[in-house]
Order: structure tokens, then sequence, then C-alpha cells
């Protein structure tokens, strides 16, 4: 990538307008160091996607979700982190409440196993979700979506975003280029 092209990019990518809304889903496995930026003096408004009060190794490797701003110390931290699988951006129409999209991705946090055993599903680790959201028919995206108008992952290749949308009930998938 072009040095110092990252971030412009990906900044015109996500806010394709000012009537659109950004969030993160962000995976706390792979951030290292994430809670000390959610919490600290830049961090951004955001909430944890499990429920209740966590034991701190929980919570450090816990899935949150969070609101991100054009031009802020937080969002250009987290652009630094392309390329490591660290998270999954997501845009609707604004306004949106971040409890309102908390309720939604809380429902798909836990899928059942061949034999009915509750599971874990990492939906917001970029990589699941690009090998995931190709398979769902109409109905797994319309509740994988929700309220959600568009995905955007990084892609194997990280000097590629990939952008999930639905038209139709299909699945739509786009790349483009981030260098």
């Amino acid at each position: 990538m072009r040095e110092g092209q990252l971030v412009p990019d990906l900044t015109r990518i996500l806010w394709r307008n000012d009537e659109t809304a950004v969030f993160v889903l962000l995976d706390g496995a792979a951030t290292a160091g994430l809670l000390d930026r959610l919490y600290g003096a830049d961090g951004p408004e955001f909430v944890c996607l499990y429920r209740g009060e966590l034991a701190p190794d929980i919570a450090e490797v816990a899935p949150y979700l969070a609101r991100l701003e054009k031009s802020h110390a937080f969002t250009e931290w987290l652009f630094s982190g392309w390329g490591q699988h660290w998270c999954s951006y997501l845009s609707l129409p604004a306004p949106v409440e971040l409890q309102q999209l908390r309720y939604h991705f809380r429902k798909l946090n836990r899928v059942y196993g061949p034999d009915g055993e509750p599971l874990l599903f990492r939906y917001y680790d970029p990589r699941v979700l690009r090998s995931f959201a190709p398979t769902c028919d109409a109905a797994q995206l319309a509740e994988l979506f929700g309220p959600v108008e568009r995905f955007l992952v990084e892609a194997a290749d990280a000097a590629v975003c990939t952008e999930f949308s639905v038209a139709n009930g299909e699945l739509v998938s786009r790349d483009i280029a981030v260098s």
C-alpha cells in the first residue's frame, strides 16, 4: 500500500455521504490493547456484545460494537490495524441508536451445532464474515444484515476491501482497492 493512502481510502469507502452512520464490530480476541483504547480518553461510544458483568479475561476477548467518527483518533488507530483481522465495518443510514444495533448483533452471537449444542459464532471476524456471507440464503442474509446497508471487510489481500450488500434477497459482493 502507498504510505499515507490507507486512511483517506478507507474514509472515502466507509463514509459515502453525510447521511451514513459507520460502526465497527471489534474482535477483542484479535485486537491487543483494545480495552485500553475503548476506555481511553479518545475512545468511541461502544458496547460489549456479551451480556452482564464479565470476568477480565472474558472482557479482553469479547466482541464489541463501536460508533466510528471521521478524523477521530480511535478511527485512525483502528485503520492502522488493517490487514490484522481486528474487525468488520458496517454502514447504514443515519441516525442509528447504538443499543438498537447491539440488540440486533447480540442475536447472532450463538448458533447451534448438529447435536443442538450452543456454539459461539464469531461472525464479526472479517475472515469468518467473508466466508459465511456467500453461503447464506435470503432469510439468513436478512437475519445477518438486519438494518445494516453494507458490511466492509479486509479481503485476503489487504490491498482490497470487500463490500457486502443485499439486493433482491441476494448477496452482492464487490472488491474495492484501498491502495
